[in-house]
């Protein structure tokens, strides 16, 4: 049983179809398992065992009959707690929604569980995902498997723990700003940002549980211990929206090419407007290298025809105005008058930027989105880091906009750890985060790899490659 923390969720659904281990065996093994090692964690913060054991059960006897639900029959697994589950609390960090429990599933969960996934439990994030540490009122705080005295990221960070720990094969996370991403590089695991809009999130909280909108930049994604559970995660999730189900339907392109040293890869490792620690740029360096020596052209020169100051300063604003529905009108106001030029109250001013300034960062967007398309003619992919550093020391300080970060021993703004986040979260691109390597601290560091909108496959398979050959998942020590 001891190998089913770090087993992959389709080698695990393989062993229940093969009836060499039951769905009931395999989700009592990873309730202990967070049971003895989850306490230092804080990683999974809601569980429904008995809801969980009577699903197991009927999965089980379904096996009996022959009878096979979908691709993760009877495999347990956790969900971050930003997604609605039928009849387990959702709270969103949220001390308001402490007791809710919702009566439908979000999207992307009601696609796991037809797929036959058995959700036992839900993981930590900051209050209503908007942090890129996890921490809040409720639950408190959660720390990194590989230094406790760091953040395992955000707001995903629960998720990426559980995944690091061996608490769950599979997860669901979501990235508006991020948080598939960075949680990834900094639990070392991988995750995958889909193109916008591939995923249906329907049942995400924020907004407000009922809400329909989804949020400019905002995503559902999976994370995972291997790029085959990602691209199965991508497969059972992606699809029609609610309102576009009765005419459309998503058929993703294959990967550009069969062969690894087929592809064209452009690699963007480091930039004035955000200088990469050199331990880290060490690993990225070796892992375009690997790719390199197996054959695949990589080149270090190509970038689109933007830079990345102007990309961040775009994902910045666009991302300002996404998060702005949770703030009051009175506040808006407030903000609207902010002077200075501290980083919060630039924050505060783009939150309550009007509607004709979003239009414009909107057609900077667009116009970024058609220098990546003339870009992806000549390239297939194109790495990047996930951030300047890896993980960062617990700050829980506020307001968030006024924190600091270090980096290579200098101080930059909280927020600038995420300017590599802006040239897919901006421009709506694919992006598969796959760890390269952990620094002499022990802590890991993961790449991005960014490919064109609606080209997801591409991404994944050059994960798929990179990963094999850099070792794979970290595993924290003590787990």
């Amino acid at each position: 049983m001891a190998e089913l923390a770090y087993s992959s969720a389709i080698a695990i659904a393989k062993k229940i179809r093969d009836r060499k281990i039951s769905s009931r065996e395999a989700l009592d093994y990873f309730l202990a398992r967070v049971d003895s090692l989850d306490k230092p964690i804080n990683s999974v913060v809601t569980i429904d065992a008995a809801r969980a054991r009577a699903e197991a059960d009927a999965a089980d006897a379904a096996l009996a009959r022959g009878e096979i639900r979908g691709p993760l029959h009877g495999v347990p697994m956790t969900i971050k707690d930003s997604f609605q589950t039928a009849g387990m609390r959702t709270t969103s960090g949220a001390p308001e929604l402490k007791d809710f429990v919702p009566q439908e599933d979000a999207w992307p969960v009601a696609r796991l569980r037809q797929a036959g996934a058995i959700i036992y439990g839900k993981t930590n994030l900051p209050i209503y995902a908007g942090d890129l540490q996890s921490y809040n009122e409720v639950f408190g705080t959660t720390n990194n498997p590989h230094d406790l005295t760091r953040t395992p990221g955000g707001s995903s960070g629960g998720s990426a723990a559980a995944l690091a720990c061996g608490f769950t094969p599979l997860e669901l996370g979501s990235d508006i700003g991020g948080s598939i991403r960075l949680p990834s590089h900094m639990s070392g695991v991988v995750g995958h940002k889909p193109s916008y809009g591939i995923v249906p999130a329907h049942g995400q909280i924020p907004g407000p549980p009922g809400t329909l909108t989804l949020a400019d930049l905002a995503v559902a994604g999976p994370m995972a211990r291997t790029v085959d559970d990602l691209k199965l995660g991508l497969d059972i999730m992606a699809g029609p929206n609610r309102w576009d189900g009765p005419a459309w339907r998503l058929k993703l392109p294959p990967p550009r090419h069969r062969k690894l040293a087929e592809y064209r890869i452009a690699a963007w490792l480091d930039d004035p407007a955000c200088r990469v620690e050199p331990e880290s740029r060490a690993l990225l360096e070796k892992a375009a290298a690997t790719l390199a020596s197996a054959g695949a052209a990589v080149d270090y020169d190509a970038r689109p025809a933007f830079t990345l100051e102007k990309v961040a300063d775009t994902f910045f604003a666009l991302l300002q105005a996404a998060l702005a529905g949770g703030v009051s009108f009175e506040k808006i106001e407030q903000y609207a008058a902010t002077s200075g030029d501290t980083s919060a109250a630039q924050t505060r001013r783009l939150l309550a930027m009007r509607h004709r300034q979003w239009l414009s960062y909107n057609e900077r967007r667009l116009q970024m989105r058609k220098r990546w398309e003339e870009f992806f003619t000549q390239w297939d992919a194109i790495l990047l880091p996930v951030m300047p550093c890896p993980a960062i020391p617990h700050d829980h300080s506020e307001p968030q906009a006024s924190r600091m970060a270090t980096v290579g021993g200098d101080q930059m703004p909280y927020w600038n750890l995420t300017t590599w986040m802006a040239p897919a979260g901006a421009c709506y691109l694919p992006a598969t985060v796959v760890p390269v390597g952990t620094l002499s601290n022990g802590l890991p560091v993961g790449i991005q790899i960014v490919g064109p909108f609606l080209e997801d496959r591409t991404t994944l398979d050059l994960g798929r490659h990179l990963h094999a050959r850099m070792g794979g998942c970290p595993r924290p020590r003590g787990f």
